[in-house]
This record gives structure tokens, sequence and C-alpha cells, in this order.
């Protein structure tokens, strides 16, 4: 059974993330299904718009641990890696439908959206340094660039939740709407981005996307030092202590 629920309806591809039970915690497949469902509209020549969003009480508490531990050294990358690409490749504008909790890619994804809506109650959380490892999907190079280095610094240095207020006010977020029209408020930004000439609305995103080879740049970057951090004795030690509820020893996260 896949945990990603796709339709394309009235020219615009809705991906849900399906796996309620886990508040939506991404797994290998998932992050495949994703791409696929992205790679599949790239010449389609009708798909104008992408709504991604999370079903149940959240968007996504980002990778499932479980399924991350269990590869090893190669844990999700080439998964992750497709969906990263495609997403950061996609041609059409990308709405994200954003409520609970944004943890990791969950938060990182946005920075790749055209419009990010979001409920009042939304938590975001940067926490790649509290399990030994390193930002991802050019989250170092894009965090920066929006919220201003020390705003930046704070997330991924420290890595402790957000509100959606303070997402709001350092430029993660397009609005934030209630819980009860958010639904409304996506679906009428993708109507009026059908309503758009198809050529300028491609043409209009790329040149939005100018830096586009310095973000790839950086995402290849990330993703190496990411992989020699997972095999460190801090990450290790992080996603043991994890799997095993059990408090982290501090002699070993060093």
């Amino acid at each position: 059974m896949s945990h990603i629920i796709t339709e394309i309806r009235q020219h615009c591809l809705t991906i849900t993330l399906s796996r309620k039970d886990k508040k939506n915690a991404l797994t290998r497949e998932m992050y495949q299904d994703m791409a696929n469902s992205l790679i599949a509209i790239k010449n389609d020549g009708s798909t104008k718009a992408v709504i991604i969003k999370g079903d149940g009480d959240c968007f996504t508490a980002g990778n499932d641990i479980n399924d991350f531990a269990k590869q090893g050294d190669n844990a999700e990358v080439p998964e992750t890696a497709a969906f990263m690409r495609a997403l950061a490749a996609c041609e059409v504008p990308v709405i994200a439908q954003v409520h609970g909790l944004a943890v990791g890619i969950g938060t990182t994804l946005l920075l790749h959206c055209d419009f990010v809506y979001a409920t009042p109650d939304t938590r975001f959380v940067l926490p790649f340094i509290n399990l030994g490892l390193v930002p991802e999907y050019a989250s170092s190079y894009l965090l920066p660039k929006i919220a201003g280095h020390i705003k930046a610094s704070e997330w991924l240095l420290l890595g402790e939740p957000f509100g959606a207020s303070e997402a709001h006010q350092f430029g993660l977020l397009t609005a934030i709407v209630e819980q009860s029209a958010i639904d409304e408020k996506v679906n009428q930004t993708a109507e009026k981005l059908i309503a758009k000439p198809s050529f300028s609305l491609r043409q209009t995103k790329s040149l939005l996307k100018g830096d586009a080879d310095n973000v790839s740049q950086q995402i290849n970057e990330e993703f190496d030092i990411f992989l020699e951090a997972l095999g460190r004795g801090a990450a290790k030690e992080a996603f043991d202590a994890f799997l095993n509820k059990r408090p982290i020893n501090p002699e070993k996260f060093k």
C-alpha cells in the first residue's frame, strides 16, 4: 500500500502524505513515489500547479527513523535524492499546505516551494544537529538568504522548534491561514495559477529560480557531509538512543 496519494484534477497535481498513524513520517518508498509523481508531469503539457499536503493531524514528522536506521550508510539517499531533484526541478509552481508538525525535510522542502500556507498551530523544527547530522536540501544555503544568517544560525545550530508566526516573520511562509480556511485558500491559489498562460507561468518560475546551479551544488555538498556524519559516533548514538527510547549518552555524543 502506498502512503502517497496523488490526484491530477483540473490541471493541478495534488500529492498527499497519507501515513497519519505515523504522523506522515517519510520512508524510502514514499520519497520515490513523490519523485515519480513529479517526474511524470514534467512533459505532460497540461499540469500547471502542484499541491503538497499531509493527511491527519500534521504535515510530516520528517524521516522515519526506524526505516532510516535499517538502511545503514546509504540510508534513504537514492530515494530522497530523487525526490529532492524532482521538486527542485519542478517547472510549475508548487504550493505547500502545512499544519501540525513540519520536522526536518518537512521544513526544508518548503524552501523549494513557491507558496507556503500554514495553520497557526504549526511547529517547525530542523533537528539535524541534535541527531549528530548536518543540514540538507540546500537549507544551509537557502535559509540564510531567506531569513538572514543570524536567524538561520539559530534554527540550524540549536535545532529548536519554532512557530508559524516566527516562520512567517522571517520569510518561510506566504501566509498563516486558519485550519478551517486553509483548503479553500490553497485551492484558490492553485486556480489563479492555472488560469495563467503556461509559457509565462513556467518561465517566470524559471527566472525566479535563477540560482538553481548554486542550489544543486549545495545539495550535493551537504549530502557528502551528511553521509560522513551518519557514520560517526554522535549520529550512531543519537539514533540508538531514539530507537531504544533512552537518553543520549553525552560521552558518546561528541
